[in-house]
C-alpha cells in the first residue's frame, strides 16, 4: 500500500467529475463498477442518488444567484450539512446577506421557517415556547415557540446569554423540545442556521464549546469580488424575483436517509481516524477532535461525494470539508495564538503531515 503526503485543500469548492476521481480509489485488477462489492442494483440506486443530488445542487445555486452573488460555496457548505443532518453556524461581517440567504436556501426547500433576533434580555421560553392559562377552558395549553420549524435563523446568537443559548441544545441534538416536563417532537427535516458577527467583542457572550460542537459546520461568509458586487449592483437595481421551491421537505428526508449507499473505502475510515488523532497530537492544540468531529468528518465527506454526482468518497472529499468540520472545535494552546496562529494554519498542517493513501 503506497502513500502520499496530503494536498493541503481548505474548504475546496471544486467538484471534480466521477471519472477524475474514478482511478484514486481503484483496486488493481477490478473495476469501477465491482468496486465496493455490492450488486449492481445497489450501485444503481447509489448512482441515481449522487445524479439527483448533484441535479439538486446545480439548481440550489442558480436560484439563489438570482437573489445573492457569489454564494455557490456557501450553498454547496449549506447542502452538505443539510444532507449530513447537521446544523450550520454562519458567520460574516454585518451585510453580507447571510440572513437573506438562509430565507431563500429555506424556500427553495419547500421548508417552514422562522427567524429569531437574539438579543440579551431573550428568554428561553420566547424559543421554545410556554404554557399559558385559558380562562375558558381552566386548562393550561402550550404556546409553541418559533422553534417549532424546519429551518430556523438564529441570528446573532453570541447576542444572548447562556441560558438562552442553551435552549437550542436539547432541540440540535435530540430533535425535541420539553416545555413543563412534556417532551415535544420538532418536525422533520430540522435544520439550526445560527449566525454571528466575528468581529464585534462588546455586548455578545461567547459561545460555549459543548454548543459550538453540535453545529455540524461552520461556514464563513466573506465579502464579494470586484466584478460579483459589481453584478450585485445591477441585480438590485430592478426588483428581486421571488424564488420557488425546487424539493419538498420528504424529498429531504430521502436523500438524508439514503446517503450512507454513498461508499466508503476503508482507506478513507484510516485516514479520517489518523487526521483525528494528528490533532490531538499537535503542539499548538490543547483540544483536538473528538470521535464526533470525525463522525462528523465521515458524513459532510459522504454528503460532498453525493453533491459531486459520485457514488464513492475520496480523499479529497474529506480534505475539503476538513476546515469546516474542525475549525471551530480545534482550540489552539494560548501561546501559539499569541503568536499570530490560526486553526486554518494547524488544519493545513495537519492535512499536509497525514499521508494519503493511493490504493485500497
Amino acid at each position: 500500500m503506497t502513500a502520499m503526503r496530503g494536498s493541503g485543500s481548505i474548504g475546496s469548492d471544486n467538484i471534480r467529475s466521477a471519472d477524475e476521481h474514478r482511478s484514486e480509489i481503484l483496486i488493481p485488477g477490478r473495476s469501477a463498477e465491482g468496486l465496493d462489492g455490492r450488486t449492481g442494483e445497489a450501485q444503481r440506486t447509489a448512482r441515481e442518488l449522487a445524479q439527483q443530488a448533484q441535479e439538486l445542487l446545480r439548481r440550489m445555486q442558480t436560484e439563489v444567484g438570482r437573489v445573492v452573488v457569489g454564494v455557490d460555496t456557501v450553498v454547496q457548505q449549506l447542502l452538505i450539512a443539510l444532507l449530513a443532518g447537521g446544523h450550520v453556524l454562519l458567520e460574516g461581517v454585518p451585510g453580507v446577506a447571510k440572513t437573506t440567504l438562509s430565507k431563500v436556501f429555506a424556500r427553495l426547500l419547500g421548508c417552514q421557517y422562522q427567524r429569531v433576533q437574539f438579543t440579551p434580555d431573550l428568554l428561553p421560553s420566547d424559543i421554545t415556547g410556554t404554557s399559558i392559562f385559558n380562562r375558558q377552558t381552566n386548562e393550561f395549553e402550550l404556546r409553541k415557540g418559533p422553534i417549532f420549524t424546519q429551518v430556523l435563523l438564529a441570528d446573532e446568537i453570541n447576542r444572548a446569554p447562556a441560558k438562552t443559548q442553551s435552549a437550542l441544545l436539547e432541540a440540535m441534538q435530540e430533535y425535541q423540545v420539553t416545555v413543563d416536563g412534556q417532551s415535544i417532537p420538532l418536525p422533520v427535516p430540522f435544520l439550526v442556521i445560527a449566525t454571528q458577527n466575528p468581529v464585534e467583542q462588546e455586548g455578545v457572550y461567547r459561545l460555549p464549546e459543548a454548543q459550538l460542537d453540535r453545529f455540524l459546520v461552520r461556514i464563513e461568509m466573506g465579502y464579494p469580488g470586484f466584478e460579483q458586487e459589481v453584478q450585485l449592483l445591477r441585480l438590485h437595481s430592478r426588483p428581486v424575483p421571488e424564488v420557488a421551491a425546487l424539493c419538498t421537505p420528504e424529498m429531504i428526508l430521502d436523500l438524508q436517509r439514503r446517503l450512507t449507499e454513498v461508499y466508503v473505502a476503508d482507506s478513507i475510515y484510516v485516514y479520517i481516524v489518523q487526521l483525528a488523532e494528528a490533532s490531538r497530537q499537535h503542539a499548538e492544540i490543547s483540544l483536538g477532535a473528538s470521535p464526533r468531529a470525525a463522525l462528523n468528518l465521515l458524513r459532510c465527506a459522504r454528503a460532498r461525494a453525493a453533491l459531486a454526482g459520485r457514488y464513492f468518497v475520496t480523499h479529497e472529499d474529506v480534505q475539503a470539508v476538513a476546515y469546516p468540520v474542525l475549525s471551530h472545535r480545534l482550540i489552539l494552546r494560548p501561546e501559539a495564538e499569541i503568536e499570530g496562529r490560526h486553526t486554518a494554519d494547524v488544519i493545513r498542517e495537519l492535512l499536509e503531515s497525514v499521508p494519503v493513501l493511493e490504493s485500497l
